[in-house]
């Protein structure tokens, strides 16, 4: 039951980062939000 409520916790930061970076113009910006992004899917796949 925790997994599943953390997993959905990171679900929402991973959509709300995701529209941020279609948001953002320069592209330090979206590379350092791709940055972010990257550890998150890996969260949700349960992978370190």
């Amino acid at each position: 039951m925790i997994t599943i409520i953390y997993r959905l916790i990171v679900l929402i930061v991973l959509i709300f980062t995701i529209i941020d970076l279609f948001e953002k113009k320069e592209l330090k910006s979206q590379a350092m939000t791709a940055m972010v992004i990257i550890p998150l899917v890996l969260r949700i796949m349960m992978i370190k």
